[in-house]
């Protein structure tokens, strides 16, 4: 059991006052933004993170100006103690409706194809049936708050979107290049959300998602 496990039913503490708001036109709204660090006590990620939510209509044509428009910061944590009590306030992926998508990046990276720590990176993609993204967003983000994947600091945040048919899972790493770096990510999202060997697994560039304005077609297909 790690610290993430050990720590999630402690109850020793108040509930924080709720984190987040549901809005009537489905968005999320941030109540406090401040700079945040450990309790004393508390045990401290590695890495502050923060989470982001957006939702937009379909039928709409995206581009950086609409999602910048849609994507909304709800919270920064920098301790487990901090993480359990903000995502138990946290709406399931799979109570989301429409096109949807939560984001939970480093403190400092957006969720942009273009920012900085993003734009030469890529990520690892895996297409969800319907009923499975609650479960496996879980999994990953312990994953990653617990660094389990051993690759320094590449990972730089992690995405799970739901869309009508499927739900999509993915990774952001920051060098796209470093293939030994991006094998060892896929063999440790294999490892950490148990994946069934015949798992289809999809790799794609920012560089690319820039040129053709998609983050899921045109990928490159592994097994």
């Amino acid at each position: 059991m790690n610290q993430f496990e050990h720590l999630k039913d402690d109850d020793s503490e108040d509930q924080d006052e709720t984190v987040c708001n549901r809005e009537e036109d489905g968005s999320i709204n941030n109540n406090r933004r401040k700079t945040v660090s450990p309790a004393v006590g508390e045990h401290p990620l590695q890495y502050n993170y923060t989470l982001w939510y957006s939702r937009r209509t379909p039928s709409r044509p995206a581009n950086t100006q609409s999602y910048e428009q849609n994507i909304r910061q709800i919270g920064t944590v920098a301790s487990v103690e901090q993480f359990w009590k903000f995502y138990s306030h946290l709406m399931r992926p799979g109570d989301l409706t429409g096109h949807s998508d939560f984001h939970l990046f480093k403190e400092g990276i957006k969720p942009m194809w273009e920012d900085e720590a993003n734009k030469n990176g890529g990520k690892w993609i895996i297409r969800l049936r319907k009923g499975l993204a609650s479960r496996f967003w879980e999994n990953i983000i312990l994953a990653m708050l617990g660094e389990q994947f051993m690759v320094g600091e590449e990972i730089c945040g992690v995405v799970v979107s739901i869309r009508f048919q499927e739900d999509i899972l993915s990774i952001w790493n920051k060098t796209a290049s470093d293939q030994v770096t991006t094998s060892r990510i896929r063999d440790t999202l294999r490892r950490v959300l148990n994946l069934p060997p015949n798992t289809i697994m999809e790799y794609k560039t920012h560089n690319d998602s820039l040129k053709d304005n998609s983050s899921f077609r045109n990928t490159k297909i592994t097994l």
